[in-house]
């Protein structure tokens, strides 16, 4: 399926959705935002099918930011910055955060600015050995946005974050994941087929659970620990009665591989 500036394709349980706009190494337009919007409404439409995503770009990039391009024609004092954030940017993450099922990004190629909150974004991130990611923002006088000063503190801790977001360098993939940023490494041939192979994986998983457990550790920083606790509960409550549950179970008892059907 082709949206603005973007692709869907669905393989079996396993959605595939695409950055696309390889002319400008897949920097984010308020036309591609709006494209990837429709894409995930298209996932969610799709619900009972589609068990797992993964996010990737096309080319030989995952995405480089947002498109500057006809920013210089503004003048200072004049534009605001920050409402394309609203309008697009933040929808597009809350999205992605809420979405009923696992999401694996897989990292092309370089993952900047607003590119590589996008890429954070994914519960399993696994990088190309040639891609690096970098806070760009530093470069053109502006903050780190798109929830990036939130997402790596919380990976890394205030001090790397704090120095990625000053210093402006580039992170390489193998970097990334010695400092726990991502959480695998590979050749560059071989990312979308390993890719593939963890989604199909978490596709065939018990959905419901896997779904609840995104929402306990997005939910999990702004929890006291007996929030959290009641939180479990009220989840253990749900993954509990559903026929996946009773599956598992069975499957154990009787040393077999458990068919969960995401029930």
């Amino acid at each position: 399926m082709q949206f603005k500036h973007c692709t869907l394709e669905l393989d079996g349980p396993v959605a595939v959705l695409k950055l696309d706009h390889q002319e400008v190494m897949n920097a984010v337009s308020m036309d591609m935002l709006g494209g990837l919007t429709e894409a995930l409404d298209t996932i969610e439409e799709k619900e009972a099918e589609v068990r797992c995503l993964v996010l990737t770009g096309a080319g030989r990039a995952f995405c480089t930011g947002a498109n500057l391009q006809g920013r210089n024609q503004q003048k200072p004092g004049r534009s605001n910055a920050g409402a394309a954030l609203e309008t697009g940017f933040h929808p597009f993450l809350r999205q992605l955060r809420n979405l009923h099922c696992p999401i694996v990004s897989a990292v092309n190629g370089p993952a900047a600015g607003a590119g590589m909150s996008f890429a954070l974004m994914g519960d399993m991130i696994l990088a190309a050995r040639s891609a690096y990611f970098l806070q760009a923002f530093r470069r053109i006088g502006l903050v780190p946005d798109c929830g990036s000063t939130w997402l790596m503190p919380r990976l890394v801790g205030k001090a790397r974050a704090i120095e990625l977001s000053l210093m402006g360098e580039r992170l390489p993939a193998e970097k990334a994941l010695e400092w726990g940023l991502i959480n695998r490494v590979h050749d560059d041939g071989a990312l979308m087929e390993e890719a593939m192979k963890l989604a199909r994986e978490l596709a065939s998983g018990p959905t419901v659970a896997l779904a609840l457990i995104r929402k306990l550790y997005w939910d999990s920083p702004d929890n006291s620990f007996e929030d959290q606790l009641d939180l479990e509960y009220q989840s253990q409550r749900i993954a509990g009665s559903t026929e996946d549950f009773k599956e598992g179970v069975t499957a154990f008892l009787e040393k077999r591989p458990a068919q969960f059907k995401g029930k």
